[in-house]
């Protein structure tokens, strides 16, 4: 009897799973669609919730709604630790972490107040979007995007210890040019107008009142569009030449019939792993 309840708990957790985490299936779909409208929907609420006049007039309605959909997120987080095999690995997941955050604002609300407001961090589920409409290519290319910024970190680290010993020089010399009397007030406080204006942001709360101040303000301005291009021309180079190697790797690449072994010697008509006679076929 316990074996038979215990196989029937069995199918029912991998029935749950196949829900949940597949997406191969029309219930599994339906699931995730229904998973990304409910996520969109509590977004929604939260940015009506931060207008006062909206709030103020249904705030009942969107505290029920977003009770509803805190509960709804309690029992899909609780169901996804009961139905997989590796419950730990979920829990402490990037998306683990993130469903777990989504649903704490409401319940710690009970201790502390204004804290329902950070239900937006719920818009981080919204990653799950890629897994949802099994987005491959586009998984490719993020895949592409981070390996080619993880290749180029080196030169964009050196690129921003750059810009932070220009940004420490130049405010310096603009705290001195231009003193306390127009709006210089420290060094750090020089350093950051330094930011604004070499980053094209230009608030205009701070500005230089001197001739030389105005010129060296100029020269940072000029300088600031030139150095917004540089991190964008370093990872692009650096996605281009990640993908023409994949391409001459995939025209290269070959898998032996026998085996499975991959072979990128062009001139190989053997495999070396198992000594099968190599096709002409190259993988893509």
């Amino acid at each position: 009897m316990r074996r038979r309840l215990k196989n029937k708990w069995d199918i029912l957790k991998q029935k749950i799973y196949i829900i949940i985490y597949g997406s191969n299936t029309f219930a599994g779909k339906l699931f995730d669609l229904v998973l990304l409208a409910v996520i969109l929907l509590s977004v929604i609420l939260v940015m009506l919730e931060s207008i006062e006049s909206y709030d103020m007039k249904h705030h009942t309605l969107l505290k029920v709604l977003e009770w509803v959909i805190t509960i709804f997120f309690t029992i899909e987080y609780v169901l996804r630790i009961i139905c997989n095999k590796q419950p730990l690995k979920y829990i402490f997941s990037f998306y683990g972490i993130v469903d777990l955050i989504s649903i704490m604002p409401m319940y710690l609300s009970f201790f502390v107040s204004d804290l329902g407001i950070l239900s937006v961090v719920r818009a981080l589920r919204l990653l799950r979007l890629f897994g949802i409409l099994n987005l491959v290519p586009y998984i490719g290319q993020e895949s592409n995007l981070k390996l080619a910024i993880k290749a180029s970190r080196t030169k964009i680290i050196v690129f921003i210890y750059f810009i932070v010993v220009v940004s420490i020089l130049l405010g310096a010399l603009m705290y001195v040019i231009e003193g306390k009397d127009n709006g210089f007030t420290s060094i750090p406080k020089s350093i950051y107008w330094c930011i604004v204006t070499l980053t094209t942001v230009g608030y205009g709360d701070i500005a230089p009142q001197t001739t030389i101040g105005q010129m060296i303000a100029s020269f940072i301005m000029i300088m600031g569009y030139g150095i917004i291009a540089v991190p964008t021309g370093i990872v692009t180079a650096e996605f281009t030449s990640l993908k023409r190697n994949k391409s001459i790797d995939a025209r290269r690449r070959r898998t032996c019939s026998s085996c499975t072994t991959t072979i990128y010697d062009d001139d190989a008509n053997y495999c070396y792993n198992c000594g099968q006679k190599l096709g002409d076929v190259f993988t893509r």
